[in-house]
């Protein structure tokens, strides 16, 4: 049987950052991967797809970003190429093809059981990430026989959907991002809005990252975050790879038709909250909130006048009348997009890691089971985890622990 100090489950941009960290530290260490460098990027992604962070926040392990758009949004293509290129350049000890099926604990660490064989370690990290498996609702049952559904993990290009109107279900990143482009297509769309987070992608001549980073919120820690679960829930903002706006305002204007939250599927209809107003307003209540923020940050350093005026979105406008229901099948919506966010896919991790909502219990990426890790997680030791980028900061405070754990030293990261 195979053996390591450290499996590392998953070889994208988390797994790589942990990959360098361990070698760094000189622990020997094995990454099993169920496909090839970058698997979800290049069989989980939509054709047009770029990324939704500024390419200055898209930096691999050992290689921050040095090309020559630092404020562009690279194609997925280029950052499978260069997820590729940064494993053969640390020399990544990868174990390709291999699926996990089962972890259990042993006297001595774990035994894995994977699609080649067992393997054996003593300490275990989780890079899968957090957006593995997509959430579809239970609603999605009820849809009459001969509506197509997908969703964005599955979803390519407009002419894969069959004609005819096609429904959007969720407004975060991937359901505006493919309203749009089903719009821009000549598709008619119709986008059903629950919770969602507007942010302009542009503010006073800054992306709106480049915001985040200046004012200090990306560097706050997940203690000091006053309710990270519902941080860590937060939705998607509105934003895509690229300067134009996605938000509601931008898609009614290409036609898209906004509606409320789907509650129902009931007599061949799509059933709509009537709840919208009340989503909008308050999202661009948060979304001015956080602009007033930078105004006082420019003002606070005596930048007003030299940067900019600010440049508000307006407000979202909605339509005179929002309808309640819409028909489906030949009448009406032939096809589903299931926008409705992700889950991680942990079925294979048979551990008492997990809390009463099969959410991942752990500090600053610390299980409650010694010796096992998790990376790759939205604000799993300060906000910039969720940047490419973000990863490798994360990386390096747990390989200090799992050292300190392999060495009879444990204690949480700092």
């Amino acid at each position: 049987m195979t053996t390591a100090s450290t499996v590392i489950v998953g070889a994208g941009q988390a797994g790589l950052a942990m990959s360098l960290a361990l070698k760094d530290r000189d622990i020997d260490h094995i990454l099993l991967e169920r496909g090839t460098v970058g698997h979800a990027w290049k069989t989980q992604r939509w054709d047009s797809l770029r990324t939704l962070t500024p390419n200055w926040a898209n930096g691999l392990p050992g290689a921050p970003y040095t090309g020559k758009d630092p404020n562009g949004y690279m194609p997925v293509a280029e950052l499978v190429r260069n997820l590729t290129e940064a494993a053969a350049r640390i020399d990544a000890p990868i174990q390709s093809e291999t699926e996990v099926r089962s972890v259990t604990r042993v006297e001595d660490g774990f035994q894995i059981e994977t699609s080649n064989g067992p393997m054996g370690c003593r300490t275990l990290v989780i890079a899968t990430g957090a957006c593995a498996q997509p959430r579809i609702p239970a609603v999605a049952s009820a849809l009459p026989h001969g509506i197509a559904q997908t969703t964005p993990d599955r979803y390519k290009r407009p002419g894969d959907l069959p004609e005819g109107e096609v429904l959007v279900v969720g407004a975060s990143a991937s359901g505006v991002q493919i309203a749009r482009e089903l719009a821009r297509s000549g598709r008619s769309v119709i986008l059903a809005v629950g919770s969602h987070m507007r942010l302009p992608r542009q503010y006073r001549g800054h992306d709106i990252e480049s915001w985040l980073d200046l004012l200090g919120f990306m560097d706050e820690r997940a203690e000091d975050i006053d309710d990270l679960q519902r941080a860590r829930n937060l939705p998607s903002p509105q934003l895509q790879g690229g300067p134009e706006p996605v938000d509601l305002n931008a898609l009614h204007a290409l036609g898209v038709t906004i509606v409320g939250r789907l509650t129902d599927i009931r007599e061949g209809k799509a059933v709509f909250s009537g709840g919208l107003s009340g989503l909008i307003t308050g999202a661009d209540l948060k979304m001015n909130r956080l602009l007033d923020d930078v105004d006082r940050w420019v003002l606070s350093n005596a930048l007003d006048g030299l940067i900019p005026a600010p440049d508000r979105p307006e407000r979202t406008e909605l339509s005179a009348s929002q309808s309640l229901d819409w028909a489906l099948g030949q009448a009406g919506i032939r096809s589903v997009v299931w926008a409705t966010g992700f889950r991680p896919s942990l079925e294979w991790l048979t551990l008492p890691v997990f809390d009463t909502r099969q959410r991942l219990r752990h500090q600053n990426g610390v299980l409650n089971v010694p010796g096992v890790y998790a990376m790759g997680l939205p604000i799993l030791r300060r906000r910039r985890s969720h940047q490419i980028s973000g990863v490798e900061g994360d990386a390096k405070a747990l390989a200090a622990d799992l050292h300190r754990h392999l060495t009879g030293r444990a204690g949480i990261a700092a």
